[in-house]
């Protein structure tokens, strides 16, 4: 047990200890209006300089605190021992979060301790599939786990909040962040944001074993003109709130700790400048109560946005709009003291953010104990554990979709004669790590090629080439730009073809590397590199066996691959145990599951892509030849949203409704029967869309609205239900408000967004 700390501050002890003599715990008398009474007590203490600095984040991963510090990290050093900072981000371990907590403990005035903020995206240290990844087994209970499992390995390394989920809907593949989030669908973002913010955070922030989330970035930015990281989003009302607003609406109301604002502008105003969306309607609207922190440098860079003339005037449009903590613009800390002088901006707004900042801090349990995240021995328990490793096994099996399986070449034998494993993925064991790696080691992933020599027989021969080399798609390569391939590449593709020709199937592992996706990668295209072209249309030649190990974390043109290979694996950047999944579904120990949560689209040219769009008026379906379509390429998706292959089969019948025309405030109850067809055990997601035929605004063509994840044994059926109600039928209508509209309605139910099998029902007034 960690000794507590006497606080030197005699009213911060007395708060604590009137707490402690109450035996108030969050789960016993109205724990909350404590916290308020603790957080406007510490308040009253507080200078203004005090109170800016509680809302000032600096990165603490360039400051020393010994006597080598260099002027400027000795400033903010200062600055720290002076209570001029409340929190810090990129600061990780035991050791190094007590030291920085140590600073202010022992010579600021108040004694009110740091928070530490971390990037924890899909992991801390055992990494888990990318979230895109993560998100396509459709499996709350496991994403919400893993969530639970980063949480415990952050907590135990001195850390206290992470900045985590991203929850923007994404509808273009050429945006880098893409692969951060949970695709296209603002209804599996909604209820897989949620699984992970309960995750993060547990029942109890106070427990040592959670972290605060952050949901970002509020809002709009996965919809950025062109796919171009921090461009603008143009969008209107409606699709503001009908397609990007509802899942950070739901993750506020599962009571998410923190919000961060996004870089790009909302029809020409700057998300982190845009007072309408984070103080008029999270704030007020939706009473929500934790609090805003900017996005790395957002708040300086309103004026390259060209909508402050500088960061005085930045500072003042920011807290006015809502933020309440600036992340590395160093605006805050230089101007709101001036600001409030200078009469432009009122104290309560300085206040306001305070309080929620406090507020986390109180409810994390910083204050009974600054340093109760610091156990070095509970770090080398439970950071990158066995168990942990086996649990990341599991997830990363289940996020594995099988996009195609001609002749049921998969699953493998394990005695099978000759295995050529080929390609520039096929042993790397860094590129599964995935980018936003927090603390995962390069390096040390299980590689596909480790994963498939330990499970093979011992008799099975297994041949390795490279092929080529992995070449981002950059404009300044010359080499990606030409026709001509290195000497390199065409000698290493001479060798993949000689293996390929002698084996009796090719694994080929091709995609992106873990750092072609992620913050500012954007790629106008999205195919393989000319390299893997190349080497896949050479083996094609000598092998008509050639499974695809996709690994990316994007959706990617595989058009000729999807027309001329046998069998298609996707299968993201993984996480630790990439190899070792991998191979449990190559080799049939594990009959894969998962169902794409963004649509595959035939060519980076139909970018944005999704499913759910409206109809227009001369849809691509009619018989007239003007339409809204190409006229060079076909214009539904290459592999739909939702959609997904199994080794065994599933048939949906007796689809029914227990009534065809409701009010309102009614409910149907929808049944459907499903079959495992075939001769294996299998997991199966069965999916609900709903197409609203008349509304006062336009709907789009289907929306998902329900999903269930089930096992059936070979041969078996089971009745599934789903319930339509009012909850489900909403949305922001043309009267400026989220209401259900009377008309006709037609409801799909199937394995994949592409469902045909379809009933119907009315509402009626």
């Amino acid at each position: 047990m960690i000794k507590k700390i006497l606080f030197q501050s005699l009213l911060i002890l007395i708060l604590i200890g009137c707490s402690n003599n109450q035996g108030l715990t969050q789960k016993e008398n109205n724990v909350n209006n404590t916290i308020d009474k603790q957080v406007d007590s510490v308040l009253r203490l507080m200078t203004l300089k005090e109170k800016i600095g509680q809302m000032v984040q600096y990165s603490g991963r360039n400051i020393k605190t010994g006597p080598d510090s260099n002027t400027n990290e000795k400033e903010k050093i200062e600055k720290i021992k002076n209570g001029g900072i409340g929190s810090m981000l990129g600061v990780v371990s035991v050791k190094n979060t007590r030291e920085f907590q140590q600073l202010v403990m022992e010579h600021s005035r108040l004694k009110i301790p740091l928070l530490f903020g971390y990037d924890v995206i899909h992991g801390y240290k055992t990494i888990f599939p990318i979230p895109l990844g993560e998100s396509a087994s459709w499996d709350l209970e496991l994403i919400e786990k893993s969530a639970s499992i980063a949480a415990k390995e952050t907590s135990a390394s001195g850390v206290h909040w992470t900045f985590a989920p991203m929850i923007d809907v994404s509808r273009d593949a050429r945006w880098g962040r893409i692969m951060e989030g949970a695709g296209e669908d603002p209804y599996l973002v909604s209820q897989i944001g949620v699984a992970r913010v309960q995750g993060f955070q547990g029942n109890d922030l106070s427990r040592e074993n959670t972290i605060a989330a952050c949901a970002k970035h509020f809002a709009g930015y996965g919809l950025a003109e062109g796919g171009r990281d921090y461009n603008s989003v143009n969008i209107g009302k409606y699709e503001l709130n009908n397609a990007v607003l509802p899942p950070f609406k739901a993750v506020a109301k599962a009571g998410v700790a923190t919000f961060m604002n996004a870089f790009n502008t909302l029809d020409g105003i700057p998300a982190t400048g845009h007072k309408g969306i984070q103080r008029d309607l999270l704030k007020d609207k939706w009473n929500w109560k934790g609090f805003i922190v900017s996005d790395w440098g957002s708040i300086g860079e309103l004026v390259p946005h060209g909508f402050a003339k500088d960061k005085y005037q930045a500072s003042e449009i920011a807290i006015k709009a809502g933020s309440d903590m600036d992340m590395e613009s160093y605006a805050y800390e230089n101007n709101l003291e001036q600001l409030v002088n200078d009469g432009k901006i009122d104290i309560t707004l300085i206040d306001d953010a305070v309080k929620r900042i406090l507020k986390l801090k109180f409810e994390l349990g910083l204050f009974d104990d600054p340093y109760k995240y610091c156990d070095e021995e509970r770090e080398k328990k439970e950071v990158y554990s066995i168990d942990n490793q086996n649990f990341a096994r599991e997830v990363a099996k289940k996020s594995i979709v099988l996009l195609k399986n001609k002749t049921q070449l998969l699953p493998l034998k394990k005695d099978i004669k000759s295995i050529a494993v080929i390609g520039p993925l096929a042993n790397d064991k860094n590129s599964p790590i995935g980018n936003w790696r927090a603390q995962g080691i390069a390096n040390s992933a299980v590689s596909l090629l480790e994963g498939i020599k330990s499970a093979v027989s011992p008799n099975t021969k297994i041949m390795y080439e490279k092929g080529c080399y992995l070449i981002p798609n950059n404009y300044k390569d010359k080499e990606t730009r030409t026709s001509k391939l290195s000497i390199a590449d065409t000698a290493s593709i001479l060798k993949a073809t000689k293996a390929a020709k002698n084996a009796d199937v090719v694994l080929l592992a091709i995609g992106e590397n873990a750092y072609q996706t992620g913050e500012a990668k954007s790629q106008a295209e999205i195919g393989f590199t000319k390299a893997q072209s190349k080497l896949l249309k050479a083996i094609s030649k000598v092998n008509n066996n050639i499974i695809i190990i996709l690994m990316n974390g994007r959706p990617m043109d595989i058009t000729w691959a999807a027309q001329n290979t046998s069998a298609i694996l996707e299968c993201w950047h993984l996480g630790s145990q990439a190899g070792n999944a991998i191979a449990d579904v190559v080799f049939g120990d594990y009959n894969p599951s998962g169902k794409l949560p963004v649509s595959f689209p035939y060519n980076s040219g139909q970018e944005p892509f999704y499913y759910n769009h409206l109809n227009t008026g001369r849809p691509n379906n009619s018989h007239d030849r003007f339409f809204s379509g190409y006229t060079d390429m076909p214009n539904e998706a290459l592999y739909p949203f939702g959609y997904g292959l199994s080794y065994t089969t599933f048939k949906y019948k007796n689809l029914r409704l227990d009534k065809t025309k409701i009010k309102k405030d009614d409910s149907i109850n929808l049944s459907i029967d499903v079959s495992n067809t075939g001769n294996v055990d299998g997991e199966e997601v069965v999916q609900l869309y709903i197409h609203d035929l008349v509304g006062s605004v336009t709907r789009p063509v289907k929306e998902l609205k329900g999903f269930e994840k089930i096992m059936l044994k070979a041969g078996e059926t089971k009745t599934i239900n789903f319930n339509i109600n009012d909850k489900l039928l909403q949305f922001y209508t043309g009267n400026k408000k989220w209401e259900v509209e009377p008309g006709d309605f037609e409801v799909y139910v199937g394995g994949n967004s592409s469902t045909t099998l379809k009933t119907a029902f009315t509402i009626t007034n």
